[in-house]
């Protein structure tokens, strides 16, 4: 095989690494050579998360809503192993009400955070990248939801659906400073915080809908993440890869 997956030299940063998703990710980085800075609001479980993980790790409190706290993360990670050129825009929230019990306040929580977010990490990374006159992976995490339309996540999906935009235009920006932009959009994924849903009677509805009959695990998405960040998929950019057992494929 002469494919590069290796991403040994590479620092990576991931936001709303504390657990779920984005700890899987931190922890996949980790295990492909690169140093790994685990970025949430929750400084402690980040740091439970990097002892568990080993290896060139740092934890650090993150609040991807304010350009003061992305700031002082990136400092961080360039303190201990050197500027970030591999970004994991993680971070993200949800909410469940329908569209006309939503709080304004909510719908601002959830855009805020996931689209928001997305943008000035994106925003902060790039522009260090391009001072430096380095390239870099962008990988941001969409979901089928910003695809295909379901009730009571308007918010969620509508953040997802424009991180699908902002994917497309930040590559077509920053492609000429070497700097990739992709996302990948996961299905139902099973982690610890959604398996209790998964395993009840909701759960049992939505899996009739998946072409492959089974639910995502997290070991799913390893592949492609390592793909759109390491040397292996260095002439990707712009692209949206749907990882959902083909359930996007039947709607919802």
């Amino acid at each position: 095989m002469n494919a590069d997956f290796s991403l040994a030299g590479q620092v990576a940063l991931v936001t709303g690494a504390s657990s779920g998703l984005g700890r899987a990710f931190a922890e996949f980085l980790a295990d492909a050579g690169a140093s790994v800075v685990l970025a949430a609001r929750r400084a402690d479980k980040c740091a439970e998360a990097s002892n568990e993980i080993g290896g060139e790790t740092l934890p650090v409190e993150i609040n991807v809503t304010d350009p003061v706290s992305i700031d002082a993360a990136l400092k961080a990670a360039e303190q201990a192993f050197g500027p970030v050129n591999i970004l994991i825009n993680n971070a993200g929230t949800v909410t469940n009400d329908a569209l006309v019990d939503t709080p304004p306040e909510d719908w601002r929580q959830v855009t805020d955070t996931n689209l928001t977010g997305c943008f000035l990490m994106t925003q902060a990374v790039s522009k260090r990248l391009i001072a430096a006159r380095a390239g870099g992976r962008i990988v941001n995490i969409s979901s089928m939801l910003g695809i295909t339309p379901s009730g009571q996540v308007h918010a969620y999906a509508a953040s997802k659906a424009g991180i699908n935009q902002l994917t497309r235009t930040s590559a077509l920006e920053l492609a000429r400073h070497g700097i990739s932009v992709n996302a990948i959009a996961p299905g139902y994924i099973e982690t610890d915080l959604n398996r209790d849903f998964l395993a009840g009677p909701a759960g049992e509805k939505i899996v009739k809908r998946v072409a492959q009959r089974r639910f995502g695990r997290v070991a799913d998405l390893e592949g492609v993440l390592l793909l759109l960040t390491s040397p292996a998929g260095s002439y990707m950019t712009g692209e949206i890869v749907t990882i959902d057992g083909g359930l996007s494929l039947s709607g919802m």
